[in-house]
C-alpha cells in the first residue's frame, strides 16, 4: 500500500520552482520580481543576469530550477516557456535589539521572504501578441526637408 499521486497544482502546460526563507525584505524582491514577470524565459535569465541587486542571483536560481523541472518533470519545451507568475511572501522574521543612549534599546526586525516561480508554455495567442506589431505607412509621402542656407 503506498499514498495515492498528488494533485498537480498547476497546469499540464505549466512547472513551478520554490525557494523559502531568503534573507532579503519581500519589498527588495519584488521589486526584482516584476522585472521577469511575463517574459519569456530566456530574456528573463538575460535580465538578471545583469541585475545589478543582490538578491537577483537569488531570483535568477529559482527561475533556472522551473526551467529544469519544466524541461526534465514535464517535457516542456524550453524555447517556448514565459514567466506566467513570480509571486513573493513573507517569511519568518528574526527580532533582535540594539543598544540606545540612556539605557534603553531598540528592536530591529531583519524579514525573510519566500518566493514561487511559475513557468508556462507559450500558446498560439500568446505567440500572435508577442509579434512585433508593423504600422501602417502614410498615404502621404514625406517632404524634404528644406535646403540649408550658405552663411556667407
Amino acid at each position: 500500500m503506498s499514498k495515492p499521486k498528488a494533485e498537480r497544482r498547476v497546469g499540464e502546460t505549466s512547472a513551478m520552482a520554490k525557494s523559502t526563507a531568503i534573507r532579503t525584505s519581500p519589498s527588495k524582491i519584488n521589486l526584482v520580481a516584476a522585472l521577469i514577470r511575463g517574459k519569456s524565459a530566456e530574456q528573463a535569465l538575460a535580465d538578471l543576469a545583469f541585475c545589478r541587486r543582490r538578491v537577483a542571483k537569488e531570483v535568477k536560481k529559482v527561475l533556472e530550477a522551473a526551467i529544469a523541472n519544466a524541461e526534465n518533470n514535464h517535457r516542456l519545451d524550453v524555447d517556448k516557456l514565459i514567466v506566467s507568475e513570480a509571486t513573493i511572501g513573507k517569511s519568518i522574521v528574526m527580532k533582535r535589539f540594539m543598544a540606545r543612549g540612556r539605557g534603553r534599546s531598540t528592536r530591529i526586525e531583519k524579514f525573510f521572504s519566500n518566493i514561487t516561480i511559475i513557468v508556462r508554455e507559450r500558446t498560439a495567442e500568446d505567440e500572435a501578441k508577442a509579434a512585433p506589431k508593423r504600422r501602417a505607412r502614410s498615404a502621404t509621402p514625406k517632404t524634404p526637408a528644406p535646403a540649408k542656407k550658405e552663411a556667407a
